[in-house]
């Protein structure tokens, strides 16, 4: 789907074994200012030597090495002369490839655990040194009970005879816990070291890097072609659309589109805060109007996804036909709704983002994803770099939806009111109590229910508001908040009574998973 990719000359790469956690090891990669790319795992060996890696990872995944339909890598790839760290799954392929012994555990072992450490590495040493405890986490059924000829055993516990190995000849370090998690407090300095001490990585992967590439990647697609680029005032788009800007200037074409959906107050933050400081020529384009008769009598979640995924094309479509060389349609496509669509061979597709697997195939625009590659985090630090507004960079997110996909069943527009004016206060107390910036994620939901309720001496018949603040690093998994008792009950107090229609407000303290961060 047009996305541009970076190679840059100092490359890991994650080969996917459909772990919950391959995105989240190659955040932790970049987080050494590393450039890591996550690849399938039975990518031909031509393809992964095309890449030039310093180092490759294998993730973890839910198979056995030993059953017949378990994913393999291309055994050339360890001819290939480069480091290879396995994790989890990885380690116990490394082990059945290269002769060592894996069985099924008569017992597995999931969540915190205790390794000991029984070598002097300068990998394994930055966990702790010979005889230390180490905790760290775990989620594995299957166990090596013998590394193969030239491993040295580096960790083990009771239930995990190798919960760590390595072979110093070849560069080849397996472990059967989770460096990547933060349940691991070792971790982070385990990968570095991995990644300083045995690929050789000098960390060069920075925002001023990244955004020099993909100057340089945009103009070599673009050509004197012209882009429309849709801005929602979310730090994605918005960042897109500076980065757009910033390679082609004025053959960007930004397009505004007021679905009627958005938080309140946010077209006058786009037009104000962002079009005009950049000097990006904008086209606002009211379809309120249009976006809400094609949702009337619309309850489905995944319906409304992609009825307003296509409107949106349809918008943008019907604005470049107005301009004389449009090819190209811009968008802030990130790593995790790639994951989540389905875009990893090993992982199941758990929504349809609109702006991922809701486009219409029909469509006429060649769609540009600058930004397909990165995480939230870096996304942040690239808009920073460029100038954006920090009320935009920091900005909680805000589905592409919008508030349609907040508002449970039907969406009307006295529905639309009551959540913008609830959301509103909600993030405004947020931000008056100086816990905005904590929160990952903060929003308001409007369930199609009624509750009964009582106001002075009258019996009331409402809608009630269900309140949800998130707390992660990758949006993959995350944490209900614990918010004050004392900031909820004042939000609440404020939208009873100044939010006509609402009489109740609960407080959702589900995590991710089983819950997702929305609600539909």
């Amino acid at each position: 789907m047009g996305a541009i990719t970076t190679h840059h000359r100092e490359t890991i790469l994650v080969l996917d074994f459909g772990a919950q956690y391959s995105q989240l090891i190659a955040r932790r990669v970049r987080e050494n200012a590393v450039y890591c790319e996550i690849m399938p795992a039975e990518s031909p060996v031509e393809e992964i030597a095309a890449r030039s890696p310093v180092g490759i990872i294998f993730s973890g995944g839910p198979s056995s090495v030993y059953a017949d339909d378990a994913p393999k890598v291309d055994r050339d790839v360890y001819t290939l002369g480069v480091p290879i760290l396995g994790i989890c799954y990885g380690q116990q392929l490394l082990a059945h490839d290269l002769g060592g012994n894996v069985q099924a555990g008569e017992t597995g072992e999931y969540g915190d655990a205790t390794i000991t450490i029984s070598t002097t590495d300068k990998v394994f040493n930055a966990l702790g040194t010979p005889g230390d405890d180490i905790a760290c986490w775990m989620s594995h059924g299957d166990k090596v009970l013998q590394p193969p000829q030239g491993f040295h055993l580096a960790a083990s516990n009771a239930k995990t005879p190798v919960a760590g190995m390595f072979d110093p000849i070849r560069n080849f370090y397996g472990v059967q816990f989770h460096p990547e998690v933060q349940h691991t407090p070792g971790g982070k300095a385990f990968l570095a070291a991995f990644l300083k001490e045995v690929c050789g990585c000098r960390g060069e992967w920075t925002p001023g890097n990244i955004i020099h590439e993909s100057v340089l990647q945009i103009r070599e697609k673009v050509g004197n072609a012209e882009v429309i680029c849709g801005v929602s005032g979310g730090i994605d788009s918005c960042c897109v659309a500076a980065l757009m800007h910033r390679a082609i200037g004025d053959q960007l074409t930004c397009i505004f589109v007021d679905h009627g959906l958005l938080r309140k107050g946010e077209a006058e933050q786009v037009k104000t805060d962002f079009a005009a400081a950049f000097g990006i020529k904008l086209i606002h384009v009211d379809a309120r109007e249009r976006f809400i008769k094609k949702l009337r009598g619309v309850s489905d979640p995944e319906t409304k996804r992609k009825i307003i995924g296509e409107e949106f094309v349809r918008v943008f479509e019907a604005e470049a036909e107005k301009l004389s060389d449009a090819k190209f349609l811009a968008q802030g496509t990130l790593y995790p709704d790639v994951i989540e669509s389905g875009g990893s061979k090993h992982s199941s597709t758990i929504k349809t983002h609109h702006n991922v697997g809701g486009l219409p195939e029909d469509m006429s625009l060649e769609v540009i994803e600058p930004l397909r590659l990165l995480f939230k985090d870096e996304v942040r630090a690239l808009a920073l770099e460029m100038g954006v507004n920090e009320e935009i960079v920091w900005r909680h997110p805000f589905p592409g939806p919008g508030l349609a996909i907040r508002i449970l069943g039907e969406v009307t527009e006295e529905k639309i009111e009551i959540l913008q004016n609830a959301d509103a206060i909600f993030i405004e107390e947020l931000r008056l109590a100086g816990l905005y910036r904590e929160q990952s994620q903060s929003l308001a939901v409007l369930p199609s229910i009624k509750t009964v309720g009582v106001m002075g001496d009258s019996r009331t018949y409402a809608y009630p508001i269900i309140l949800r603040s998130v707390t992660t690093e990758d949006f993959m998994t995350a944490r209900w908040s614990r918010l004050p008792y004392s900031l909820l009950e004042r939000v609440s107090t404020r939208i009873v009574n100044e939010v006509s229609g609402v009489n109740r407000v609960v407080y959702d303290i589900s995590s991710k998973p089983p819950a997702t961060i929305e609600w539909e």
